[in-house]
């Protein structure tokens, strides 16, 4: 079904490989090293795989038109999920919610509330209640220089990407 190139898309874009300067906190590691943004970000598609590969298996078992007129095979849900889990953390702030908090506080009480009057209410708005999935949403889609139409992922790997952590971000 062609859904890997949506990872492959996912791995060699900017935005994905700009998650190596982000910390990821992990409370307490024992580890000696920094867990970087990219490096969980390549952990965790392959635990969504084997979980899409499951729910594949069940989904198939459930509605075997899937696979009998369509040609969907269970690898197929397994490559969607690892694809929309690649692409979970792109333009999330170093230190996840914490940091959204920390960059809408900022605007709100700190240094940034200079730019209250150059922007827009709305714009202002947008920034003390900063969303990093939002910016994820807009990166995915956007067109910018070389880039037309964004990632133009499929649209099973995009619908998963935004329904994650079961709410959706439109």
């Amino acid at each position: 079904m062609g859904f890997e190139v949506d990872y492959d898309r996912i791995i060699f874009s900017s935005a994905f490989h700009s998650l190596q300067g982000k910390t990821q906190v992990i409370p307490l590691s024992k580890t000696d090293f920094v867990h970087t943004r990219l490096t969980h970000s390549l952990e965790v598609p392959v635990v969504g795989r084997s979980l899409g590969r499951i729910a594949g298996e069940k989904i198939l078992e459930k509605h075997p038109h899937l696979n009998e007129v369509h040609g969907y095979q269970f690898n197929d849900f397994g490559a969607i999920v690892a694809a929309a889990a690649l692409a979970h953390d792109i333009e999330n702030p170093p230190f996840g919610h914490s940091g959204e908090k920390a960059i809408g506080e900022y605007f709100k009480t700190g240094n940034g509330l200079q730019y209250k009057n150059v922007l827009s209410a709305k714009e202002y708005q947008d920034i003390i209640d900063f969303e990093g999935n939002a910016n994820g949403f807009k990166l995915l889609t956007e067109t910018r220089k070389g880039v037309d139409g964004g990632l133009r992922l499929s649209f099973a790997t995009f619908k998963t990407f935004v329904l994650r952590d079961g709410y959706e971000y439109l």
